[in-house]
């Protein structure tokens, strides 16, 4: 899906509304965020999750716009649980390969699961990648939020940053959950924005389909 370029100012790229950075990963964060709105001038939303959440998660989405050879996109994924069920599998960065299917393992290179840790994840064959190097920016347990950065690997997914937003179901908030992820990558050479994002959409889709597959199963046990 496109990107959708607003001009408000005051709107700020996504990392800065994470509530639970910690120490001086927050306000090196928050620092950059607002240089780099400040610098740009405007910001870009992804619209898929426009009319799906309320304002306070849909921010969380935004970005400093993307430039040239950038692209971002966003993906909503309903899922028959409760929102706490649906946390509890997206918030285990140690653990993506329990619901990311293409994910064959994963290992921690610092960290503890907190905010600065960093993994390795190896991939299934059949990928145009083998590994991931990816750094935990956000784990937000009260809003529910996560965002990693991608800082290595063997990989043509490059400055690769998500964010995946988990929110109660507006129409059965107890029992159902909207899930939201969005992305910005670079565009790799010989490649367009529009293959880039129908490339990553499609592995993102699959992975919150599982997700809620995962979630799902994990709220109806006994």
């Amino acid at each position: 899906m496109p990107c959708i370029q607003t001009s408000s100012p005051g709107a700020m790229p996504h990392q800065h509304h994470g509530r639970v950075l910690s120490g001086c990963c927050a306000a090196e964060a928050a620092s950059t965020a607002a240089a780099t709105a400040a610098v740009s001038g405007t910001t870009t939303r992804c619209g898929a999750h426009d009319g799906e959440v309320p304002a306070e998660v849909a921010r969380h989405h935004e970005h400093a716009a993307p430039g040239p050879g950038r692209c971002c996109s966003a993906v909503v994924q309903h899922v028959a649980a409760p929102a706490a069920a649906v946390w509890s599998v997206v918030r285990r960065f140690d653990q993506p390969q329990a619901y990311k299917r293409f994910v064959r393992s994963c290992a921690l290179l610092a960290g503890d699961g907190g905010v600065g840790t960093l993994r390795e994840v190896r991939v299934v064959s059949g990928l145009p990648a083998a590994s991931s190097r990816e750094r935990l920016e956000i784990l937000d347990d009260e809003s529910h939020v996560l965002s990693f950065r991608v800082v290595g690997g063997e990989h043509r997914l490059n400055n690769y940053l998500s964010v995946t937003t988990v929110h109660p179901s507006p129409a059965a908030p107890d029992s159902a959950t909207v899930v939201v992820e969005s992305y910005v990558v670079d565009v790799p050479p010989g490649n367009t924005p529009e293959d880039t994002r129908v490339f990553v959409d499609t592995i993102v889709k699959c992975n919150l389909q599982s997700l809620a597959k995962t979630a799902e199963k994990l709220f109806s046990s006994p």
